[in-house]
């Protein structure tokens, strides 16, 4: 079992910045792929992000340029700093954990994750 806990969500204004972090415990070592997903209210949740262990990442279009994903030496925190923040970047955001290959990791989807944290909201106000 894997545990996650984002921290980091808020309220900013347009152009402004975030640094959203993820928490990990419990047997990790299988999750070698991490995401970070949004959910707007009404919309399905999409994939903003996504790193693997070894440290390759991938970006949804949307937020290449302006996010970046990384994780620290020990491979159990995730962050997602946040710049040029827009009003379509509000919504819950949330992390996932998964067993992926360094191939296919940056096209994992929601139902390739087994592990999901509880969310952190960020609202970008124009």
């Amino acid at each position: 079992q894997v545990q996650l806990v984002e921290s980091g969500g808020g309220s900013v204004q347009a152009g402004g910045s975030l640094r959203l972090s993820c928490a990990a415990s419990g047997t990790t070592y299988s999750s070698n792929c991490m995401g970070w997903f949004r959910q707007a209210p009404g919309k399905e949740r999409e994939r903003v992000a996504s790193i693997y262990r070894a440290g390759n990442t991938d970006y949804a279009d949307s937020v290449k340029g302006r996010f970046t994903i990384s994780q620290d030496k020990a491979k159990t925190t995730v962050y997602l700093q946040m710049n040029s923040l827009k009003p379509e970047d509000t919504a819950m955001y949330y992390c996932a954990a998964g067993s992926r290959t360094p191939y296919n990791c940056g096209s994992a989807r929601v139902p390739d994750f087994g592990y999901w944290g509880q969310g952190t909201q960020v609202t970008v106000s124009s």
